[in-house]
């Protein structure tokens, strides 16, 4: 897509981008790259270059530290992510949020739709919006449908904190922050959540700050659970 000089430009772009050493700067909200849907790949960045791309962002995961990227988090508009979990998370957050550890993945041109009516509730956080997190209640499970970065197909199911995941970053493709989709009155800070809201899922927090969450959802019956980490940034 795009025009020949388009293209030349973005190239130049992720270029500069990888110039300088270390990780990428990360776009925060309000720069307008992360409320424009960003453009499908079809060949913009040559193969050389788009695994130079890729690899930058792994780093720049891997740095902040977060468990997924998207390209325009970089300030790179071309529908293109990256997610990884290592879920060094004790068990009852694993049972709780369904956090298992993930590879290293790229995913191009990703979509995915739900599977069943399974709701799932939990704070979140993004790299693009720091110091801060939010309930999001999302799908507890969906088909992704994409490419990796060698243009093999990618059809797979993700259910519990992986599908978290790949809603977060797909939805960064589409313009979408995560506190469009966010229970507002959740909203609290980290220090606030280290606090007063560290618990494996929110109930306490929903009880105290005022808002609800989706009936049968995870997170939303049953004890609050002992204190634990909050939810990584995406």
């Amino acid at each position: 897509m795009g025009t020949p000089g388009d293209r030349a430009l973005l190239a130049e772009r992720v270029e500069e981008l990888l110039a300088a050493d270390g990780p990428l700067p990360i776009v925060e909200a309000g720069d307008p790259v992360l409320r424009r849907a960003a453009e499908p790949f079809d060949g913009q960045l040559e193969p050389a270059l788009l695994a130079r791309f890729v690899e930058a962002l792994r780093r720049t995961m891997r740095a902040a530290p977060g468990v997924g990227l998207a390209a325009p988090q970089a300030g790179v508009g071309l529908r293109i992510a990256v997610i990884e979990d290592p879920a060094p998370v004790p068990d009852e957050v694993r049972v709780a949020r369904g956090r298992v550890p993930q590879p290293f993945r790229v995913l191009v041109n990703p979509s995915y739709e739900a599977v069943g009516g399974g709701r799932a509730a939990f704070f979140e956080g993004c790299l693009s919006v720091p110091g801060w997190q939010a309930v999001v209640a999302r799908h507890a499970e969906v088909r992704l449908v994409a490419r990796d970065e060698h243009g093999r197909a990618v059809d797979e199911v993700f259910a519990g904190w992986p599908a978290r995941i790949v809603q977060h970053e797909t939805d960064h493709l589409d313009g979408v922050l995560y506190l469009d989709r966010a229970e507002l009155r959740s909203l609290a800070s980290n220090r606030a959540m280290a606090e007063w809201w560290g618990q494996v899922t929110p109930e306490r927090a929903a009880a105290g700050l005022g808002f609800g969450l989706p009936p049968g959802s995870a997170g939303s019956s049953g004890a609050a659970g002992a204190a634990g980490p909050v939810g990584p940034a995406v």
